[in-house]
């Protein structure tokens, strides 16, 4: 008897031990959670060289966001082969996503789907990755892309309709730039609405961009175009409040280019591009947002522009844009 006794005894303590380590990890575990949100918290509502008559944080957690891109691209050459005039035109399909971003204290995760990707309509691939931060931001495009349509004029001969699939075009565009004026002038406002303008300020821009693309054609004779370029410059960037509520935001960013080597391939001759000033990289950005209450929605633009050459030997022209709309919570 009492060997069960004591039996009972032994499993009664081994219980409250084990609901007691449980209990503790718990604690424990709610602990580390709090003290995570803590330090997000204090991290987020950092005010640090933000004037606050300028500059705020939304005084929500969690931000929800729904978006439409569309985007597009366009490539133009002019010049001169064995004595003859040439010019060309190049049109991408224009790509359309759907995308969802959820952000909790400044970090954010998002999804995109393109429908017609989905139903076999767009075969090309486009990835955009972009930063807007308080003094550092970047935009990254790259694109791979078959479906560009357009037509080639060359003295001497009929003008050729260029259909799909015989253009294929890789490109890289990088541009970067750093905001002089962030303890007013907040680029976020205007495209990730992680902070809110709550007054009109500008800022000077010192931007660097970058372009590498390969195309290559396959008609009567195989054209090959090869393009690298690097650029550094400034621009400028302003927010108008005109009224509470409300924000417009324009930029633009020229960088010249300093390094350069682009050339152009019709069968066997090679034309090589001379540099010719100026040439140069220009990111332009707009948006427009209106927000009350705990909601915001807008619209968003960014523009790239590339010309290298001249149109005495060869010129190339490159357009590379996209659109967003966008609504959003705040909760």
């Amino acid at each position: 008897m009492r060997v069960i006794a004591n039996s009972r005894w032994l499993l009664i303590v081994a219980l409250l031990a084990l609901v007691s380590e449980a209990t503790a990890q718990t604690l424990t575990q709610s602990e580390r959670r709090e003290r995570m949100d803590s330090a997000l918290t204090s991290r987020y509502n950092r005010n640090k060289g933000i004037d606050t008559a300028y500059i705020m944080r939304p005084q929500t957690k969690w931000t929800v966001v729904g978006r439409i891109n569309v985007s597009g691209a366009k490539i133009e050459t002019e010049g001169i082969d064995n004595g003859l005039h040439f010019n060309s035109e190049m049109k991408a399909d224009y790509k359309s996503t759907l995308s969802v971003a959820v952000s909790y204290l400044g970090i954010s995760l998002s999804a995109s789907l393109n429908p017609a990707k989905l139903m076999g309509k767009y075969r090309d691939y486009e990835l955009n990755f972009n930063s807007y931060g308080k003094r550092f931001g970047f935009d990254i495009i790259y694109q791979n892309a078959k479906n560009f349509t357009g037509w080639h004029d060359h003295d001497g001969m009929e003008r050729i309709e260029l259909p799909a699939d015989m253009l294929k075009v890789k490109t890289l565009n990088v541009n970067a730039f750093y905001v002089f004026n962030s303890s007013r002038f907040s680029y976020p406002a205007a495209f990730s609405q992680s902070y809110i303008q709550r007054r009109s300020a500008g800022s000077f821009l010192l931007a660097a961009s970058g372009q590498g693309q390969h195309a290559s054609l396959d008609w009567e004779q195989k054209m090959q175009l090869k393009v690298t370029n690097i650029g550094i410059g400034a621009g400028y960037g302003y927010n108008y409040v005109p009224r509470q509520g409300w924000l417009l935001h324009i930029s633009a960013l020229p960088t010249f280019i300093v390094y350069s080597k682009t050339s152009m391939t019709f069968g066997d001759n090679r034309i090589p591009l001379s540099y010719h000033f100026p040439e140069c990289i220009i990111t332009s950005r707009g948006s427009v947002v209106r927000q009350w209450s705990n909601k915001f929605l807008g619209l968003s633009m960014v523009f790239n522009y590339t010309n290298i050459g001249n149109e005495d030997k060869l010129a190339v022209y490159n357009v590379k844009w996209r659109v967003r709309t966008f609504f959003g919570l705040r909760l």
